[in-house]
């Protein structure tokens, strides 16, 4: 296997590893409950996507119920 013949200098190595960094998540407001949840994802407060229901979400019906 080649090996390097000389010490990569600290700049060269940095300007490599620019590109190498960890993004925050894209944030929305939910439409439904005004929470901010994932783009594209179903929405951990209320369950919905897209205008639907798809999961149901347990803390939401106890809250009903107590009305």
């Amino acid at each position: 296997m080649a090996l390097p013949k000389r010490k990569h200098s600290h700049a060269r190595t940095r300007k490599r590893r620019t590109h190498q960094k960890v993004l925050l998540p894209r944030l929305s407001v939910c439409p439904e409950c005004k929470n901010l949840r994932i783009t594209h994802r179903v929405c951990p407060f209320c369950g919905y996507y897209q205008g639907k229901e798809i999961i149901r979400i347990e803390a939401k019906e106890k809250k009903e119920k107590r009305r």
